[in-house]
């Protein structure tokens, strides 16, 4: 069995450090809040994220870096987006050279428009970084639900090594060497879930869920190849398969956060409502920079970022989207 260390406690980190433990795994799970770390000491439970579910006894719980940083096969950056460049910049005094890394958590950084992977290398350097990523709500996953997938590593025995310590009877895991198209897909599904949830706050039904989620992944999946992603990627777990989850379960802020704004409420009141980080609210900007920047269309990203951030109002975004230029639907399919 390998030793495991999580840096970040949240609701997936600690969700995946419970599944390693009860799989045989020595698991450490270190969090730079107090507050929780006093919760799980005492608890064996984080009771504002996953209530309900116990932490093995095995499982370790720190606030001290150092002592999660050293002596792991295996290094999980779990920390929200906006943490992890300040989690590794003070990661990298304790992380040895070659260490193998594996980052789950799904982001843009809004300045820089780098990815999280990006963005450990670049304050880490020398380390081997590799993503996880696919539909995989944390509420399920801590409480053994099957759930499928995909590591990316630019190099196949890194991927390999992720994929055997995570891979169980419960939880399939792929490997990828796209490793662009898979941080991508998972990112930018939470800002196509965001308008989701806005779609279902404004009372519209399947109909209009299904024409944001397969319009979604085509502007997803325009972005990625122009970035020189594969377009398997964006049919595969990390690719559409997130965004379905992402877009349609009670589990996901994303998507709630876009319910309560739907409803009415502003961005700041939408995400104290959901009281987590809201990924896609972050990611939204550096998404559309992205799309100006490759030259690519994305109106669903762009409406978003209206209404997040111009104060327009969604029904006035969904006019927007459905009274767009006509055109084809694969501008690139021939008429025999």
């Amino acid at each position: 069995m390998s030793k495991v260390s999580f840096l970040g406690a949240g609701s997936w980190g600690t969700a995946l450090a419970v599944m390693l433990a009860r799989h045989g795994h020595n698991v450490t799970l270190w969090s730079a809040v107090d507050s929780e770390v006093k919760m799980l000491k005492e608890n064996r439970e984080h009771k504002d994220r996953l209530p309900g579910v116990k932490l093995p006894e095995t499982v370790v719980i720190t606030d001290n870096l150092e002592e999660a940083c050293t002596g792991y096969d295996l290094i999980v950056f779990s920390v929200a987006s906006p943490y992890i460049r300040e989690t590794a910049r003070r990661a990298a005094a304790y992380v040895p050279e070659g260490q193998h890394i594996v980052n789950v958590a799904k982001g843009i950084e809004e300045d820089s428009l780098k990815t999280l992977r990006e963005i450990i290398c670049e304050e880490m350097p020398g380390r081997d970084v590799s993503v996880l990523s696919g539909p995989s709500h944390a509420e399920e996953v801590s409480v053994g639900m099957p759930t499928t997938v995909v590591a990316g590593s630019r190099n196949e025995a890194s991927a390999a090594f992720i994929q055997e310590i995570f891979m169980n009877d419960v939880f399939r895991v792929y490997i990828s060497p796209d490793v662009t198209g898979i941080e991508l897909g998972g990112s930018i599904k939470n800002v196509i879930a965001l308008a989701a949830g806005v779609s279902d706050g404004l009372g519209f039904g399947d109909n209009t869920k299904a024409a944001l989620i397969t319009r979604g992944i085509a502007e997803i999946a325009r972005l990625g190849i122009a970035m020189g992603a594969r377009t398997e990627t964006f049919a595969g777990l990390s690719g559409i398969g997130d965004l379905i989850v992402t877009c349609t379960s009670n589990h996901s802020r994303n998507h709630n956060a876009g319910y309560f704004i739907g409803k009415g409420k502003s961005v700041k009141e939408a995400m104290e409502e959901v009281n987590q980080v809201v990924e896609g609210v972050y990611s939204a900007k550096a998404a559309f920079c992205l799309a100006k920047k490759y030259n690519v269309s994305m109106p669903i990203v762009e409406q978003i970022n209206k209404v997040l951030f111009e104060d327009l109002p969604a029904t006035e975004a969904i006019k927007n989207l459905l009274t767009r230029e006509k055109c084809n639907e694969y501008p690139g399919m021939e008429w025999k």
